[in-house]
């Protein structure tokens, strides 16, 4: 009886997540006659790659997928590096206002992108930076950088001292310390804030369609809601099999990550 009322919210939850990409996998691979036909909505009669073939090879989908995995793989670089030195700082170089320091780099993070969005348009006009791709990267590390911080502050505090203090008896410099002997311990939370920047750079939309314009430079996001919606009518095909292919990068990352990515929040939150 026990396992029954664990198991049974369980697998009615599981099933409540699921849901929507099981959807999207039946939207994906049917006919474009079976979407219109609702008689039997959860079943494929005749399975079709029409719809992944039609997003690829009439639209600029490869190009949007190039473009956010370009801005997704070097905001998480750029974030978690700068990261990790801000957190080793506060944690151990012990200056006046630390925790300060630390509670208002997290506070950072709060505050809503919904917000920052026009005084960073003002910047990137200045800067001549609207509608260059690259210029996402710093974008994405304005709120990236602060959790990710905050994230590995939590981690590096559970690393011993006397592991760093031992290393100077031996004659280690400040450098070798960092990447020496802290680094390789610190892999599982470093993954965990990777994971977590990749992630949201991967599905961030307000900034992607706020400051790049031209078709070329889209991200997957905008580029799905900009060009295979036209008006009020819905390329529901072509939606759904953009969908299913953007969400692979995340899932196979934290497939094969997932055991980092507990160990890393886990040692975050124990502080």
């Amino acid at each position: 009886m026990k396992q029954v009322r664990l198991f049974v919210p369980l697998a009615l939850y599981a099933v409540f997540l699921m849901f929507p990409f099981l959807w999207m996998i039946l939207t994906t691979f049917k006919s474009q006659d079976e979407l219109l036909n609702t008689t039997n909505p959860f079943w494929i009669h005749q399975p079709t790659l029409a719809h992944i073939v039609d997003l690829i090879t009439t639209t600029a989908y490869l190009q949007w997928f190039a473009n956010t995995l370009f801005v997704s793989v070097a905001a998480t670089v750029l974030s978690v590096f700068v990261s990790y030195i801000t957190a080793y700082a506060i944690i151990r170089l012990r200056f006046p206002g630390s925790e300060v320091v630390s509670t208002a780099i997290f506070m950072a993070y709060i505050v809503p992108p919904a917000i920052l969005f026009i005084p960073l348009a003002s910047i990137i006009i200045k800067l001549h930076w609207f509608d260059q791709l690259w210029a996402l990267v710093p974008i994405y590390a304005t709120f990236l950088v602060p959790f990710c911080t905050w994230l590995l502050i939590g981690f590096l505090k559970g690393i011993p001292r006397e592991l760093e203090e031992a290393a100077r008896v031996d004659g280690a410099s400040n450098f070798a310390i960092i990447w020496r002997i802290i680094f390789p311990l610190a892999v599982p939370g470093l993954i965990s804030a990777a994971i977590f920047s990749f992630t949201l750079s991967w599905n961030e939309y307000l900034y992607a369609l706020v400051y790049m314009s031209s078709s070329g430079n889209k991200t997957v996001s905008v580029g799905m809601v900009t060009e295979l919606i036209r008006g009020d009518v819905f390329q529901w095909g072509q939606l759904m099999a953009g969908a299913l292919i953007g969400v692979l990068p995340a899932v196979i990352l934290y497939f094969i990550f997932v055991e980092y990515y507990v160990a890393g929040v886990a040692g975050s939150v124990k502080e």
